[in-house]
């Protein structure tokens, strides 16, 4: 059990201070070379940012031999620290990702590499390489499965035929090949391939290799502090499609080599005969009953194979199997990758999700808290932040998360902490959530937060009165040519993401059921709810659906006799089990059939709603999450924002209605402040009605207890603006590291050949890795532990910087990698690679150079190169200012203060730490004071006056009391933390719509690229106020 305490009361205490279950555990990278005494201290990192405990997940980068006793040696290190940390050290079951293949341990054996069909107007010579869709293909690892006469009639599918080796073709028709391939070498395999996700087989020696490992090193802490193991994005081959239907190129479907066999067993016919009708449509608006077929039982295989071994094996040995799927959102991605991903979910201990980019995907949180709910699971994992750019700050950390825990989400794994920024690794979708950010002594106040939130929402049952068909299966129906199908394919995710639009931000709570899973879950009983194991709906609705199960179709039935409501969204379907009937339609003449329609559907669920939400004006909500628990006799409410504001900087306070219906006495439990207080309500018609005012970061949860609201007490006197100030500048301030200028430019030579112009420094590692035919390091590479040979440095790289300065420099530093490798000159004159520490990560060491003098300076290093040296940008530090103009760099005076507004423009262009604004105000008499600064673009703000802490500002609408001020002079001193936008991030990146920040986004080409700096503005961008207040009676 992962939350044994929430069957226990709920003091003040825990709420306030939650033990390490309630908290995150983030993505820990282990990307380098491993050294005990560093993992010791990030893991102290983590407990001072408030995480519960990590996730072990190789990553690019690894030196240590994959699952080697060395590897077993640190997992157990890290363990044992956990253990004395009262921390939880979560597993992770790959080496990098997908899950399956061990790091290529697993796939080194032919007969466990993924299978799958490549379907072919091209005949391929079994004695001879050719080039598929899937790359380069050995012969002897390709099987002609079947010789097909094609017929097609303005792009249907009107005769088809499998042909005998000498069978005659009619007139017109044309011939296509079908073969099952066996996927080759790939370096991201660290040369081996992915694993065949449908052979249990397979996953038995995944199992073999990777888990009994663990188990036999770790099998005491299993259920303890070690919770679960992580699997990541496992998947079949992708399947694909024709573009246009008479096109001839290759379609690629999952396959694997007893797939006929097993299809065979259950429909008693051959898939391999019927293969064109997965390629191609029927005429005059036929359904392929093989087609339906094929989606299902490949999504069963797969489930069985992978989900099913590995989830039984952790039943087993008591850890939890959770992780996510390879892309779960939209109708399309599901079919394409893993058929279905909600039937995974019957063998995830804790279903799992991902949320990279800080998208929105509601399908992929709803699927997942569906079988939750339906499982009794004890609460929902999601993979979070990845992808968000170093600039993510803490409004966005806390409205991300929150809106997953509207939906479901309890344990959130933050993407990512990286062990080492050495090399490639410093592109690896960041931001680093760990030291070398440089407001991570400041993140405990939004693990706190969720750590408190959590504390609520893994309590008790949820309350949900609303199921929803699932229409996966209809989809498959129309996986052909897109020519064909793309209008009514798209119809359908319109539909898809439409209905959980409207039901979500309609505040009518609700959850998926999946076909495939509901005989299971469900008995075939007269009851006037719809049982789907354990949760119970009072009303059904078929969206849209073309096609339904006959064993769902005997349910609704039966709950439609039993007094249970249906309602059709649109025509009821017309097949059962994708062949013809009138079976539904029967059904729905003693249903509720309605438009497709946002008003039609929210009118007909009105009787269902638990709570309704009002803005001032009397509009419902429509854009606010809830989710609803009950816990014995009282019950618990929580209610999120979704999106992010369109301006973060305007904090209007939105003031609402809440109603609940009931008599409640509701409490609030506020998450932030860990403060418990009483709520106001009145009580109309039987209902709770709660008036609240709403900020655009704000949730808020409520305890609802079976009683009468409180009265409304008598305002005490209360304090009101009376006079503002706008705080000067400029102000002195002070840097918590050096200032910084990039050097990401460089003229280089090769080889001591001829000095070339300057060029960007990633570039000139392509280039001469295009030259010496090594991999470019962007590309999936394998990783070092597979191959440990030393390696000659052949070639010399010298890189050349032009440094321009107005003044001298006192004891500037450079800061590089590998400079114990590298020789530095600066001005003609060698230096001494003697390191003095490190900037931002340990990996990048501080070297001290000669003082610069006025005008230019000259540093050049020359570096040994092969295929494994890592060509980084380098940064010079000192006590100086920088002007950027367009491409050009100068170093200037420091400016002695700053103004507020943004300090890129203000010598800081690249600086990358924190600033403090040492500010000051004159006070006329006693009285209290309230600080408000609305627009800044750093991670958050901290507050101290005359040096006492007073507190934080995140989140709006950006303000903070100050307490009693006294007459006369005060200190205010205002730390704005950073990030590492402008010194690691993109900035050469012209492209403003640019959002998967991994390795590509530092290497942009044409017009997506630009020599010319595009930095990001930092800093406090306004004046703060202060507001002084007197007391009125």
């Amino acid at each position: 059990m992962l939350y044994p305490k929430k069957i226990e009361k709920l003091t003040e205490d825990f709420f306030k201070d939650p033990p390490s279950e309630y908290r995150g555990a983030p993505f820990w990278s282990w990307n380098s070379k491993l050294n005990p005494n560093e993992l010791n201290e990030q893991i102290d990192v983590f407990k001072l940012m408030g995480m519960g405990g990590f996730h072990i997940h190789p990553r690019t980068g690894l030196a240590v031999n994959y699952l080697s006793d060395e590897f077993m040696n640190l997992v157990n290190f890290c363990n044992e620290k956990a253990k004395k940390e009262k921390m939880l050290c979560w597993l992770y079951d790959e080496d990098r990702w997908p899950s399956g293949f061990a790091g290529g341990y697993v796939t080194k054996d032919n007969r466990y590499r993924q299978r799958f069909l490549v379907f072919t107007p091209f005949e391929y010579n079994d004695l001879e390489e050719a080039v598929t869709h899937s790359g380069r293909i050995e012969g002897k690892k390709r099987k002609l499965l079947g010789k097909y006469e094609i017929s097609l009639k303005n792009g249907y599918l009107v005769h088809y035929k499998r042909l005998k080796d000498n069978g005659k073709v009619r007139n017109g028709s044309d011939i296509w090949w079908a073969y099952l391939e066996i996927a080759t070498d790939d370096p991201w395999f660290n040369n081996q391939s992915y694993v065949n996700t449908l052979d249990k087989h397979a996953i038995l020696r995944f199992l073999d290799i990777t888990h009994e490992k663990y188990y036999k090193e770790l099998r005491k802490d299993f259920g303890k502090s070690i919770p679960a193991i992580f699997t990541d994005e496992p998947q079949f081959a992708k399947k694909s499609y024709l573009p246009f239907s008479d096109e001839k190129k290759e379609v690629v479907l999952p396959f694997t080599d007893d797939l006929e066999e097993s299809y065979y067993n259950i429909y008693n016919e051959s898939l391999i005969d019927r293969l064109p009708e997965l390629i191609w449509e029927l005429p005059n608006d036929q359904v392929s009953v093989v087609r339906y077929r094929y989606h299902d039982h490949l999504t069963e295989r797969f489930v069985s194979a992978f989900a099913d071994t590995i989830g039984n094996w952790c039943e087993k040995h008591e850890i939890m199997l959770t992780g996510h799927l390879m892309e779960e959102p939209t109708l399309e991605s599901q079919t394409a990758a893993v058929g279905e991903a909600m039937r995974s979910y019957r063998s995830f201990q804790l279903p799992g999700i991902d949320m990279l980019c800080d998208w929105r995907e509601f399908s992929t949180a709803k699927q997942a808290q569906s079988a939750a709910h339906q499982y009794g699971r004890e609460g929902v994992l999601s993979e979070i932040y990845g992808v968000t750019n170093w600039d993510f700050d803490f409004r966005g950390y806390k409205l991300a998360g929150d809106w997953q825990a509207a939906l479901g989400v309890t344990v959130r794994v933050h993407h990512l902490t990286w062990y080492s920024m050495e090399g490639e690794a410093k592109r690896d979708y960041p931001p680093s959530i760990g030291y070398q950010i440089p407001w991570y002594k400041e993140y405990s106040l939004i693990e706190n937060h969720f750590s408190r939130l959590n504390t609520v929402l893994t309590r008790g049952e949820p309350i949900v009165r609303v199921g929803v068909i699932h229409p996966i299966e209809s989809y498959w129906l129309h996986w052909g040519p897109k020519d064909k199908t793309a209008t009514k394919r798209e119809e359908m995710e319109t539909n898809f993401k439409n209905i959980i639009e409207w039901l979500l931000f309609g505040l009518i709570d609700f959850d998926f059921i999946s076909e495939s899973l509901l005989p299971s879950l469900s008995e075939l009983q007269e009851k006037d709810t719809f049982q789907v194991g354990k949760m119970n709906y009072e009303v059904i609705i078929v969206p849209g659906c073309e096609t339904l199960r006959k064993t769902t179709l005997e349910r609704l039935d039966m709950f439609q006799k039993s007094g249970g409501k249906i309602i059709f969204l649109s025509e009821p379907p017309k097949f059962v089990d994708a062949v013809e009937s009138d079976r539904v339609k029967e059904l729905a003449k003693k249903s509720l059939i309605i438009p497709f329609s946002k008003s039609a559907l929210l009118r007909e669920l009105n009787q269902y709603k638990d709570i309704e939400i009002f803005k001032e004006d009397g509009t419902p909500s429509d854009k606010l999450f809830y989710q609803l628990r009950s816990e014995e006799d009282k019950r618990w409410l929580f209610i999120s924002h979704v999106y992010k504001m369109k301006n973060p900087d305007i904090a209007q306070k939105e003031k609402i209605s809440i109603i609940i219906k009931g008599i409640w006495e509701p409490v609030i439990y506020d998450t932030v402040n860990a403060e418990i207080k009483q709520c106001e309500a009145e009580i109309k018609n039987g209902t709770t009605v709660i008036k609240h005012e709403f900020y655009p970061h704000d949730s808020l949860l409520l305890e609802l207890k079976p009683s009468q609201p409180r009265k409304k007490e008598q305002k005490k006197n209360t304090l009101s603006p009376m006079k503002e100030i706008q705080i000067e500048d400029p102000v002195f301030y002070s840097l918590s590291e050096p200032n910084v200028v990039v050097l990401d430019m460089a003229e280089y030579s090769f080889d001591n050949g001829e000095w070339q112009s300057k060029e960007e420094i990633l570039r000139i590692d392509n280039k001469f890795r295009e030259l010496l035919g090594y991999p470019f390091r962007k590309k999936k590479v394998a990783q070092p532990w597979t191959n440990k040979e030393e390696e000659p440095y052949n070639h010399l790289l010298k890189l050349k910087y032009t440094i321009e300065s107005e003044i001298e420099v006192n004891d500037p530093l450079l800061a590089l990698e590998n400079p114990e490798n590298t020789k530095i000159i600066v001005n003609g004159k060698k230096v001494e690679s003697k390191v003095s520490g490190w900037f931002v990560d340990k990996c990048i060491k501080k070297v001290h150079i000669p003082n610069l003098p006025k005008g230019f300076t000259e540093i050049i290093l020359e570096i040994p190169f092969n295929s494994k040296t890592n060509i980084e940008w380098n940064y010079l530090l000192g006590d100086f200012g920088v002007e950027v103009r367009g491409k050009h760099v100068k170093i200037v005076e420091p400016k002695k203060e700053l103004s507020f507004g943004d300090w890129v423009n203000q010598g800081l262009p690249f600086y990358a730490g924190n600033i403090t604004y040492h500010c000051t105000i004159e006070y006329e008499k006693e009285s209290a004071a309230e600080l408000e600064i609305p627009q800044f673009r750093t991670a958050l703000l901290s507050v101290s006056v005359d040096g006492y802490e007073k507190g934080k500002i995140a989140f709006a609408p950006y303000t903070l009391e100050l307490g009693k001020l006294s007459k006369g002079r005060h200190t205010i001193d205002i730390t704005a933390y950073g990030n590492r936008i402008n010194a690691f991030g993109t900035i050469h990146n012209c492209d403003e719509t640019y959002s998967w920040f991994g390795p590509d986004a530092w290497r942009t080409t044409g017009n997506q690229w630009s020599y010319e700096y595009r930095l990001k503005p930092m800093g406090i961008l306004i004046s703060p106020k202060i507001r002084i207040k007197t007391t009125e009676g």
